[in-house]
């Protein structure tokens, strides 16, 4: 009885061992695509997932560069007196805006009065010098003077004349009009009106301050003629040419860009063989200021080809990757060669996996794709 029970046993666990071979059989004969993942609907509109075709664009390649806004010469100015004075009244502040003909400041000083003094007393004998010559001459007509005192009496004339517009030049200077000028408005301040509309980029004297000729009171700058001088490397060189487009922006604010164009290739290479490149920024912006640092592309080759935007391209260790919609929810993970990239579109080349003509991609949240198929990988 005892053996016949032990055989029953027996017979049981080899059947059920039998039994469930065939289903580890099973599950190891399972494929398994590790490149694809498959989304719900819910699942791919929570993670911003849209799909699209590569669109055909021109696309430059482009040369990176930096440089500094520089303003040129005809656009600084720097602001002195003609003769020196002290400094009455100024509220000038650097940075403040100034439109042309704007008072800038006041300046005082004796001498001011001493060169108004000069030209009235220069204007009165010349009165005198006029009737003198006047009657010198209809005496001379008649030969009732010499020859020798009507010819010194036209040389003083003469000489008069030369030293009072001598003298309404010099109050032209000083912002005095000599037209206007008589013993009833004498001034003993001077005025300094703005020569150009633009910015205070320095103010270098303070009230009470005596100051001469040769002191740079303050100094200006018109900002509508900006520049964008660029440093450009010998081996890029051959690359440009003037009236090349280019594309500045500021690096805390890449969004933002600046069209322009080359103006000028400098021909003197630096010590660190760099060549300066002037360009013309196509807008002003009141933002930009002499001395700012500014990145740029320079577009030098431009050709046709089928592009995807920046967020359909994905890299995973040293490969880049983008997904190819297969199934309704399944996207295929496929490597992909890429070119040149602009405006945040890139070019793709195709492969033998890659018809960028025919197939569907991720345009936006491959990262997400990207995500959720390692994170598959490890489970």
């Amino acid at each position: 009885m005892k053996k016949i029970l032990y055989l029953c046993f027996a017979i049981g666990v080899l059947t059920g061992c039998s039994s469930e071979q065939p289903a580890e059989s099973t599950i190891a004969e399972k494929p398994q695509e590790t490149n694809l993942v498959q989304l719900t609907p819910v699942q791919m509109k929570n993670g911003g997932i849209t799909t699209g075709k590569a669109e055909e664009k021109q696309i430059a390649s482009v040369v990176l560069v930096n440089g500094t806004m520089e303003a040129p010469p005809q656009s600084m100015v720097s602001v002195s007196v003609p003769l020196g004075g002290y400094l009455k009244r100024t509220t000038l502040l650097p940075g403040m805006h100034l439109k042309k003909g704007q008072l800038m400041a006041e300046l005082e000083d004796q001498a001011y009065i001493q060169l108004q003094q000069d030209y009235l007393t220069a204007k009165a004998r010349l009165g005198y010098l006029s009737k003198e010559y006047s009657r010198q001459r209809e005496l001379n007509q008649s030969k009732a003077t010499s020859d020798k005192v009507y010819q010194q009496t036209q040389s003083e004339y003469q000489s008069q004349q030369v030293a009072l517009k001598a003298l309404a030049e010099k109050l032209r200077m000083v912002g005095i009009n000599p037209n206007r000028l008589t013993e009833n408005n004498l001034t003993r301040t001077l005025r300094l009106y703005s020569p150009i509309d633009g910015y205070v980029t320095k103010v270098n004297v303070n009230v009470g301050k005596y100051v001469v000729p040769t002191d740079v009171l303050f100094e200006l700058v018109d900002p509508r003629d900006l520049h964008l001088m660029l440093t450009v490397f010998e081996k890029d060189l051959d690359k440009l040419e003037i009236g090349q487009q280019i594309l500045a922006f500021r690096a805390n604010q890449p969004e933002k860009k600046y069209p322009g164009k080359i103006i000028y290739i400098g021909k003197d290479v630096t010590h660190d063989r760099a060549v300066e490149v002037h360009c013309h920024l196509e807008k002003e912006d009141p933002a930009l200021v002499p001395g700012m640092f500014m990145n740029a592309e320079i577009e030098v080759h431009s050709k046709k080809a089928y592009t995807l935007p920046e967020d359909a391209i994905v890299r995973y260790g040293n490969k880049q990757y983008v997904f190819a919609a297969r199934d309704s929810g399944i996207f295929e993970m496929l490597e992909a060669q890429t070119g040149n990239s602009e405006h945040g579109f890139t070019a793709l080349a195709p492969s033998q996996t890659i018809s960028p003509e025919n197939q569907t991609y991720v345009t936006h949240g491959a990262y997400t794709l990207l995500m959720k198929l390692k994170n598959k990988e490890e489970e």
